[in-house]
């Protein structure tokens, strides 16, 4: 059975959810874009995924930067406001009578080709906008059971070539790094930098706890995950020391606890990687403390909405 961090309660609603494409809603089952799409042809695109709760579409100006930032990154006019997106996501929730426990998935590509290829020149339709929402609850089974990591050697690349940072459509590398995992029998994989720095995981930031110490990576060779952010400022508010540095396997294989961080799971506990039991315990004391911290962050966001 398939366990990890973006496992999802089954909720039969999803089943006849509206799909926007282009300014139109399509049920589910009918929800089609070209085959000369260049996110299908290329995976040229960039993407965001985000939380509705409670009527609040949590931390949206920070996922609005991001994609901004990675659109900008590989050369591609949106060609749409932020208002406009916005609009464009409530249009789709509100069709869908969607208020709470939803997950929104954004997807920018750089539009239809006249061929297949990868020149931008030969595109002939102006970006692809393309929005999913579903009822998405994190199954709180991953959350009570932890998950498991296999270090992957595939690496996290070099910025001169694929920035990891950037949140596009090409994500064959950590598709390669989940499938060693899976089949060293762990739910998920552990990325190593250029270096051989830990960086993150396959599509979750890693954090490890070190005494009373939290620790995750530079930042420099991962995607910077808004909660991954979110838990920074948690630990700084909060009088924790979160140290943003280079470390190895060999001190992972020593921490007290360590956990993974994602907008769909928040924070999710790891019991073992590469077969080394790190915590007795999940969630441990600490990763226990800045789930309930980042549950608080996240409230204090709607009601700062709300007012």
């Amino acid at each position: 059975m398939t366990h990890g961090t973006h496992n999802a309660v089954h909720d039969p609603r999803n089943e006849n959810v509206l799909i926007y494409i282009n300014g139109e809603l399509f049920p589910r089952a009918e929800a089609k874009i070209s085959v000369f799409d260049s996110g299908y042809l290329v995976g040229d695109g960039v993407w965001e995924g985000f939380r509705l709760h409670k009527g609040v579409l949590v931390f949206l100006k920070e996922h609005y930067d991001r994609l901004y930032q990675g659109a900008k990154t590989i050369g591609m006019d949106l060609n749409i406001t932020r208002q406009e997106i916005t609009e464009a996501i409530w249009e789709t929730l509100e069709a869908n009578k969607m208020k709470d426990g939803v997950h929104v998935r954004l997807m920018f590509t750089r539009g239809i080709k006249k061929t297949p290829s990868q020149d931008p020149r030969l595109t002939i339709s102006g970006p692809n906008l393309v929005i999913i929402a579903e009822y998405k609850q994190a199954d709180p089974k991953s959350r009570d059971r932890g998950v498991t990591l296999f270090t992957s050697t595939i690496r996290r690349g070099s910025p001169d070539y694929l920035d990891p940072r950037l949140n596009c459509h090409s994500k064959i590398h950590e598709v390669q790094a989940l499938v060693q995992a899976i089949e060293a029998g762990a739910d998920e994989a552990l990325m190593l930098d250029v270096n051989g720095f830990v960086s993150t995981c396959n599509a979750t930031n890693f954090f490890m706890v070190k005494g009373d110490e939290v620790w995750t990576s530079t930042g420099q060779y991962c995607m910077n995950g808004i909660t991954r952010g979110k838990v920074i400022e948690i630990c700084e508010k909060s009088g924790f020391t979160c140290r943003q540095k280079n470390f190895s396997l060999f001190d992972v294989y020593g921490a007290d606890e360590a956990f993974v961080t994602g907008s769909f799971g928040g924070l999710t506990p790891v019991t073992t990687i590469d077969g080394r039991t790190i915590s007795g315990s999940v969630s441990g004391a600490m990763t226990q403390k800045l789930q309930q911290l980042y549950e608080k962050e996240i409230e204090h966001a709607v009601q700062k909405k709300k007012v």
